[in-house]
């Protein structure tokens, strides 16, 4: 008895595998087979984002508003171009976080800093404010520009730097190199006396 148990259960299992590969190909109209990527991780991650924090939506909304458009000549629209990879620059100090995204060329697209989200003091060299920006500077250039993939350059050795490279993943960004580009001295000045935390 036990081992018929065994066995259907190990069919039962087979069959669910077999189930989900099946799911993956569609026929089309012409009797050819399409195969179809079944949902990874990362798709249903990025439909469960989370949207910003209510009080920094509602500063970035109040900064939007502020910002009056230029009296005079109004210059024709153009289309704006599309970027679908380029270059992520994170810039974390001890007392703040700075994200630029630029194209390959480095013109920049969008940047977002801790003063920008509403963060003072203290907060704003956290990981917290680091991922919040983050989410900002993405969410304009992939809107914008259609920003897709990134090369992350990551300069200085604060808190937040490592929060802001997965945050740039977590929002939907392909990330295929990573690069440490903080400065070294090559016994060149005398440094700066140790800081006491």
């Amino acid at each position: 008895m036990t081992e018929e148990k065994k066995k259907t259960t190990s069919v039962d299992k087979t069959e669910k595998v077999v189930a989900k590969e099946v799911a993956t190909v569609e026929a089309v109209d012409d009797g050819t087979m399409l195969e179809v990527a079944p949902e990874t991780k990362n798709d249903s991650e990025a439909a469960k984002l989370e949207e910003l924090p209510e009080e920094i939506r509602k500063k970035l909304e109040k900064q939007k508003a502020a910002r009056t458009p230029m009296k005079g000549k109004r210059k024709k629209k153009t289309e704006k171009k599309r970027v679908s990879s380029g270059k992520a620059f994170v810039r974390s100090t001890y007392n703040n976080t700075v994200i630029t995204l630029t194209d390959n060329d480095g013109n920049v697209l969008s940047w977002a800093n801790a003063g920008l989200a509403g963060f003072k003091g203290p907060k704003k060299a956290t990981p917290y404010a680091a991922q919040i920006i983050t989410r900002i500077a993405v969410e304009k250039a992939k809107e914008e520009y259609g920003l897709s993939e990134v090369k992350v350059f990551v300069k200085g050795v604060g808190t937040g730097r490592e929060s802001a490279v997965r945050a740039l993943n977590a929002n939907g960004l392909n990330i295929t190199y990573i690069k440490d580009i903080t400065p070294l001295p090559h016994n060149g000045c005398r440094a700066r006396k140790p800081r006491r935390v």
